[in-house]
């Protein structure tokens, strides 16, 4: 008996604890922020089945307490008091309030649910944005302006975007918590699904599926711009980058070409056209980019070079899992494969990385 006095003093510490947790989430990450049409209309829901729920359970404890009080055992009191079974006008009361509550629910869940499930993809106001997840980077390309991209995805602020979902390995979800509800990505189908930033900002996004090892290091961002900053950058974006003027960026193009270019797309300096494979991360406007592998952030300008160095050492220390060669040879990774680079190539590979910004 004292073993189960003890598990139940347990019980309020352990609710004050999960309150507690809820200060480890990230403000950048929660669907209770919504910046976007999408994400207001979901919220909206989330926050009447709340309110019906609180609404619920105050009136049933009211009434709970109130017979706990009112029909407790008087002292003195002998027997059992009189047994009432079956009224029709309390059955038919808690019946119909709760139907009265589901219909409440139901009816902007449905209304939603419909207008969430709009298909863009043939709207010509619409950008049109197919996304693959990779294990784990996500790939964007603007379908009509022939742009391809990964990690940072950079949207007009005021306008829909249509978002063509595939997948190139797995099932992986694609997320961004302040402008609308994840949607799956799917190896050999497309899943349709739009949002829209209300303002220009910075909008942090994750894969909600367990996908593999580096599962919870499958970030990506989203730049909401202004119309006139997209369409500067979709012009940049089909620029060119100069060509690479240090001696030490030189011999890392020629590295790049020789070890990368099968995997990786990049500008060439001298074809002037963007040429590489397509199993990694496109790499045009690399050094513009926000992070390296989307989780080590360049937030000062030496950070880019640093963080470059890092992943460029051991991949797999960084993401765990990720299908990356390891570009030396490092002892006891679970990578096999190696592209046997020394310190001095991997530092060329860096200069060369670094300079890829578009004009």
């Amino acid at each position: 008996m004292r073993r189960w006095q003890s598990a139940w003093r347990l019980i309020p510490l352990m609710a004050v604890l999960a309150f507690v947790l809820t200060g480890c989430g990230l403000e950048n990450l929660t669907a209770l922020d919504p910046k976007g049409p999408v994400a207001e209309k979901q919220l909206s829901v989330i926050y009447l089945s709340l309110i019906v729920m609180i609404g619920v359970f105050a009136v049933v404890m009211i009434i709970y307490v109130y017979v706990l009080v009112r029909f407790r055992k008087r002292p003195g009191q002998t027997g059992i008091p009189k047994q009432v079974e079956g009224n029709h006008k309390l059955e038919i009361i808690w019946t119909v309030i709760p139907f009265i509550l589901l219909i409440v629910i139901a009816i902007p869940t449905v209304k939603y649910t419909f207008e969430l499930d709009k298909d863009y993809s043939k709207d010509p106001n619409a950008l049109q944005v197919k996304v693959t997840g990779h294990q784990f980077w996500w790939e964007f390309e603007y379908m009509n302006e022939k742009i391809t991209t990964a990690q940072d995805l950079v949207i007009p602020s005021g306008r829909t975007i249509a978002f063509h979902l595939e997948s190139a390995d797995v099932i992986h979800s694609f997320w961004v918590p302040t402008l609308g509800g994840k949607k799956d990505t799917n190896p050999g189908m497309t899943n349709m699904h739009y949002l829209k930033a209300d303002k220009p900002g910075t909008y942090y996004g994750k894969c909600a599926e367990l996908c593999g090892e580096s599962h919870a290091l499958m970030d990506f961002k989203v730049k909401a711009v202004t119309p006139e900053e997209f369409d500067r950058w979709i012009t940049s974006m089909k620029t060119p980058t100069s060509a690479p003027v240090s001696a030490q960026a030189v011999e890392g193009e020629k590295i790049f070409k020789d070890k990368c270019l099968a995997c990786h797309a990049i500008y060439n300096s001298t074809s002037k056209q963007v040429e590489g494979g397509k199993v990694g991360p496109n790499l045009v406007d690399y050094a513009d980019r926000s992070t390296v592998a989307g989780i080590l952030f360049n937030r000062e300008p030496a950070d880019l070079k640093n963080n470059l160095k890092t992943w460029l050492d051991d991949p797999q220390a960084v993401k765990p899992g990720n299908l990356m060669p390891n570009p030396k040879n490092v002892p006891g990774s679970k990578m096999e494969q190696s592209l046997d680079l020394n310190d001095q190539q991997i530092n060329a590979l860096v200069e060369y990385l670094a300079g890829q910004k578009q004009k």
